[in-house]
Parts: C-alpha cells; sequence; structure tokens
C-alpha cells in the first residue's frame, strides 16, 4: 500500500520543501522503503550554488528513518516521537551530485537496534539498480518533548 506525502507530513517533523520523500512504496517493522524525485527540484533547500551534493543522502536515510518510526508509532496509536539524528556512520558514496541523477530515488532503512529511545539503522539510496549511497546512523527520541 502507497502512503503519499500528505500522509509522510503528518509522520515527520520535516514540512514544506524540507519533506525530501514523495511516497512510503513499503514498510513493515523493521525495514521502509521510500521514493523521492525531490532531488531534481531547483528549489531543494539543500541544493548550493546550484547543485545537491551526494552527502545530503545522509538527510535522505535520515527522513526515511523518522517515516518509519512514524509508521511504528501509528500502527500503536501512538503520536510521532521527535528525535535526534546523533550519529551518521560508514557514509559511502558512489556519485559527487544527486540533482544530476534523472531517475527516482528509492531511499531505504533498516532498523538493526532498538533499545528505548536509541535507535540504529542502516540505510541506502538508489537510483533503479544503482547504488548510490549507504551507511548507518544513530537516533536518540525524546519522550517528552
Amino acid at each position: 500500500m502507497l502512503i503519499d506525502r500528505a500522509r509522510i507530513l503528518e509522520l515527520i517533523p520535516h514540512q514544506g520543501g524540507m519533506c525530501l520523500l514523495d511516497a512510503v512504496e513499503a514498510w513493515d517493522a523493521d525495514h521502509v522503503r521510500c521514493s523521492s524525485r525531490s532531488h531534481l527540484d531547483p528549489a531543494n533547500p539543500l541544493r548550493r550554488d546550484g547543485a545537491l551534493s551526494a552527502v545530503h543522502c545522509l538527510e535522505y536515510g535520515a527522513q526515511a528513518m523518522a517515516v518509519h518510526g512514524g509508521l511504528l508509532g501509528a500502527a500503536e496509536g501512538a503520536p510521532p516521537k521527535p528525535g535526534f539524528l546523533v550519529a551518521g556512520r560508514d557514509l559511502k558514496l558512489a556519485v559527487q551530485r544527486l540533482d544530476d541523477i534523472t531517475e527516482p530515488l528509492l531511499v531505504e532503512a533498516r532498523r538493526v537496534l532498538a533499545d528505548g529511545g536509541n535507535l540504529i539503522y542502516t540505510f541506502s539510496v538508489h537510483a533503479g539498480r544503482r547504488e548510490l549511497a549507504s551507511g548507518r546512523a544513530t537516533v536518540m527520541t525524546v519522550e517528552n518533548a
């Protein structure tokens, strides 16, 4: 079941142009797969000097993690929990820029650890079968924000 951008906006704190994801294509208890074409938008707020660096794949991955957390919470009837990206590790970039990739981005995040409010995910960003970036990120959720 496809989850559209309007629902994504209800699940994450990123609003307006800062919400980089267009849809959730699949998800389960440990994994989410999202799609996006925001890398092609000249108004993408992460662009600098007309270009969108591949380092921003970390933000695409972090937003997929936030969506996953929001979906899990909603499934339990709980509101989304605010969280902070506290670490990025093992970031591997296969390209320098995203704005010259013409295909939609597929952003996947897989939860590998959930210990209270501490979460670790691996993520990857693809264009078609081509992996553009991958890495690992740690998120800390805030219970009473």
